[in-house]
Parts: C-alpha cells; sequence; structure tokens
C-alpha cells in the first residue's frame, strides 16, 4: 500500500471513529443504559378538581424527561379513599392532602414499612369565594349561609371546617355546610344559587378559576388576622400562606391566608428503583410541571426537608435528597 493510501485509510478510520463517539454522545444516558420500564398506578381525586389536574401535568412532565416512567391515573374519592387503597396495596403512590397525610404517617408504623412520602406536591392556601356581587365580605358573614366545603373525601373539606372552627363558627350548625359528590360541582351550585359560598385550597385549584373568570367575576377572602393563630393550633399540618395579588382574575390584593401541604405517597414496600425513577424525572420536569399546573414548581423534593419528618420520606427519596446535597434531617 502506498503511503498515500495508507494517510487516506488512516483519515477514513479517525473520521469513522470520531463519528461513533459523536453519535454516542448525542444518544440520551437512559437510552445507552437500556433501563427497564416502569409502571405506576396513581391514586388522584374526582374529577374538576386540582389533584387530577396535577396529575396530568405530574405525568406529562414525567413522560418528558424519562419515557420509561410509566404512571397510570386512577381517579377516586379522594385523601380518604387514597390512603385506604395505598394501604391494601391496590395503589403503588396517590395524592394525599395535608391533613390526611399528616394523620396517617404520624400513626405508621414504627419499623418504617408503612406509608412513607415521595415528592410534595404543592402548598395549598384555602380561601372562600363568592361572587362579586355578593354581600358577604369575610368569614363572620358566612353565618346562617349556604357552603360549599368541597367532597366527602377530601383533606380540603377537613380543612374548611377547621377555619371555620378556628374563626368561631360551628361548621355543622351555624352555616349549611354542603358536602359535594364531585368536586366540579360547588362552583356550579355557587353560580346557580344553590350556594353562597365556596371553600377550596390550592391556586391550581378549578372551581377558583371557574368563578373568577365567570361574568362578573368573584370575590376571594381567607380567615380575619387574629383567627389565624387559632386556627394554626387546632391541626399541626396547618401552615400561615400567602396567596400572592393577581393569582387569580380580579384579585388585586395579596390575601393572608392559612393552608397545608400535600404530598405525593407510596404504598408499604414501594420498590426503591422505581421511586428513585420517578423523583429524579419530578426534579427534572419542574419547569413542565410549572407550565402545565400553576404551582409545579413546589414540587421540587427539597421542599419536603422543611415540611415532614425525614423519617416519613421514603428511603429512595431521602437517598436522592442526600445526593443533590439537600440532606434530610
Amino acid at each position: 500500500m502506498t503511503g498515500t493510501l495508507m494517510e487516506s485509510s488512516m483519515v477514513q478510520r479517525r473520521e469513522l471513529l470520531l463519528g461513533i463517539i459523536t453519535l454516542a454522545a448525542t444518544v440520551p444516558a437512559r437510552a445507552q443504559r437500556s433501563e427497564p420500564e416502569v409502571r405506576l398506578t396513581l391514586g388522584t381525586a374526582t374529577p374538576g378538581g386540582s389533584f387530577p389536574a396535577f396529575g396530568r401535568a405530574l405525568i406529562a412532565a414525567v413522560r418528558e424527561v424519562d419515557p420509561g416512567v410509566m404512571i397510570e391515573p386512577r381517579i377516586t374519592k379522594g385523601s380518604t379513599e387514597n390512603l385506604t387503597l395505598l394501604k391494601a396495596g391496590k395503589l403503588d403512590l396517590a395524592l394525599v392532602q395535608g391533613e390526611y397525610a399528616y394523620e396517617a404517617l404520624s400513626s405508621g408504623r414504627a419499623d418504617g414499612t408503612g406509608l412513607s412520602v415521595v415528592a410534595p406536591i404543592d402548598a395549598s392556601p384555602g380561601m372562600f369565594v363568592v361572587p362579586t356581587s355578593s354581600p358577604i365580605q369575610n368569614v363572620q358573614d358566612l353565618r346562617g349561609r349556604a357552603v360549599a366545603l368541597g367532597t366527602r373525601g377530601s383533606g380540603f373539606t377537613i380543612m374548611g371546617r377547621t377555619v371555620l372552627q378556628g374563626s368561631g363558627i360551628d361548621p355543622d350548625h351555624e352555616i349549611t355546610p354542603i358536602l359535594l359528590d364531585d368536586a366540579g360541582e360547588g362552583a356550579t351550585q355557587v353560580l346557580d344559587g344553590r350556594a353562597a359560598a365556596l371553600w377550596g385550597a390550592s391556586l391550581g385549584w378549578p372551581g377558583f378559576k371557574t368563578l373568577a373568570d365567570a361574568p362578573g367575576g368573584a370575590r376571594f377572602f381567607g380567615p380575619a388576622p387574629e383567627a389565624i393563630p387559632k386556627i394554626l393550633a387546632l391541626r399541626v399540618s396547618m401552615r400561615r400562606l400567602t396567596v400572592p395579588a393577581g393569582s387569580f382574575r380580579g384579585q388585586d390584593a395579596h390575601i393572608e391566608t392559612v393552608g397545608s401541604w400535600s404530598f405525593i405517597l407510596a404504598r408499604p414496600g414501594l420498590d426503591a428503583a422505581g421511586v428513585t425513577r420517578l423523583v429524579h424525572a419530578i426534579d427534572r420536569g419542574r419547569e413542565t410541571l410549572a407550565r402545565l399546573y400553576p404551582q409545579g414548581r413546589e414540587s421540587d423534593p427539597r421542599n419536603l426537608i422543611s415540611n415532614v419528618p425525614a423519617t416519613w420520606l421514603h428511603p429512595a427519596t431521602a437517598a436522592y435528597l442526600r445526593e443533590i446535597g439537600a440532606d434530610p434531617k
């Protein structure tokens, strides 16, 4: 072989090698590792509430960054049924509101084999909402009125009752409480006059948006400032929260209120490998979550550190937090 031919052959081999290296660099690391599919079932809640909306956003965000993590949503009656199904092993994951989550996790087995927290959902500020034309201006004006408090299985309903109690109102006798079969019915009942006010929580709650965007608009309010410490004293899960101005159409000022964090919980014994993949995907997919769900950025796993004891975390979640330098205490 002449020198020219040898040089040409060497150049071709170098180009081929560089092409292979370049191609390998462009293939996603997860695809190179050929990780197996992870299939998980997720309990949400009745249609028309914030949990189904979050569930849809979560599935889309996770699929975008790790298509191998496949989440199947299941419609349920809400937090209470979700806890029952988790404990029975009939769901892998479920969305559970703060009041119910704290109660279930506080009473969990001491050997660490009970329910566990995989990730946060968001901090859900609670508010009452009425049509702008309503004479109701504050919580005290709710006396003697019909108030849609939420569905029977929702932790938001428990939160609303706590707000009324802390405000000095008996939710069973001083208002007419309306318990819903479907979370989406609450806004409809306010619009057609069956309910004078609607209680809800979370900036992503569809009922709030429905009333804010209705003709004539809506007015939102939380408990009186002097009632907030009394409300917080009633439940350890409750937090002082602020709804920023402009969160809803026509809401020009921020609203001081109370609320609690909601969480993604795992059934006892859920495989650590699947949870690890899921938590990585949630963290990497927060921008997509934020685009699809108003409070999506709050699903940052780091938010667990200040809101739940480390002993409540799924071992894979705790390991991920240590890995990213957010060591749970």
